[in-house]
């Protein structure tokens, strides 16, 4: 096998350490330096299914508008968009300007390209800042921000996983809207959280990709009316 080449680098602002982005052949990772692999274009199972469970669960709302916290490798951006009809909304806070970059250059072919969908708007940024800004906003968040609520590249990104995040979310959704929450595997505490923040909580376990390979843990949690 070919060793592992070295594209590019990225700083995570906030002093979230560091990102690279790897090429084997014609496959691409994304590693934190000091954390090993975050994502990568042979394993999106979890990540394509973080947004079909998600969309299943808001299926037929008009003029659906969702909020996807990370962009990844746009695996979960492009699954959202193929469940979503012509008049659907979908922003992507992405706190990296370099992972939007790649995502226009050598990673955007394996997602199909999502960005360049006019359905889409990127908000460079912290998905933080949008959550505290909006009021039932959306009928659908999608968090896939560092590793869940263990994370590994940034600080503050436990915020989100925290009561007033959580209670965040729970604001910026409309009434009955989906929160959906990818891990890198499961937690009984963050369960009974999600449940006191006031959401009907459930959790599915699913592999990282065709049923192969680790298994990642969703959570799906509802707003009520």
């Amino acid at each position: 096998m070919k060793p592992w080449t070295l594209v590019d680098t990225a700083q995570v602002p906030g002093n979230g350490g560091e990102l690279q982005l790897h090429q084997c052949d014609d496959e691409f990772s994304i590693n934190v330096v000091g954390g090993g692999v975050l994502m990568s274009t042979q394993a999106h199972g979890s990540e394509d299914a973080l947004a079909d469970l998600a969309c299943r669960k808001i299926a037929g709302r008009p003029r659906p508008r969702m909020l996807i916290g990370g962009l990844g490798m746009g695996f979960t951006l492009a699954a959202a968009l193929r469940n979503f009809g012509p008049d659907a909304k979908v922003d992507v806070a992405e706190l990296v300007p370099a992972v939007v970059e790649w995502n226009r250059g050598p990673l955007g072919e394996y997602a199909g390209y999502p960005l360049l969908d006019e359905r889409v708007t990127v908000r460079m940024g912290d998905v933080a800042k949008v959550l505290r800004a909006e009021r039932q906003s959306y009928d659908a968040i999608l968090l896939d921000v560092d590793n869940g609520p263990q994370g590994l590249t940034r600080k503050k990104n436990d915020w989100l996983y925290t009561t007033d995040g959580l209670s965040a979310c729970y604001l910026a959704l409309r009434p009955e809207g989906i929160l959906a929450i990818w891990s890198a595997g499961a937690d009984r505490d963050f369960t009974e959280l999600l449940r006191k923040t006031g959401f009907k909580t459930k959790q599915v376990r699913v592999r990282e990709h065709e049923n192969k390979g680790s298994l990642h843990a969703i959570w799906l949690a509802e707003r009520g009316s």
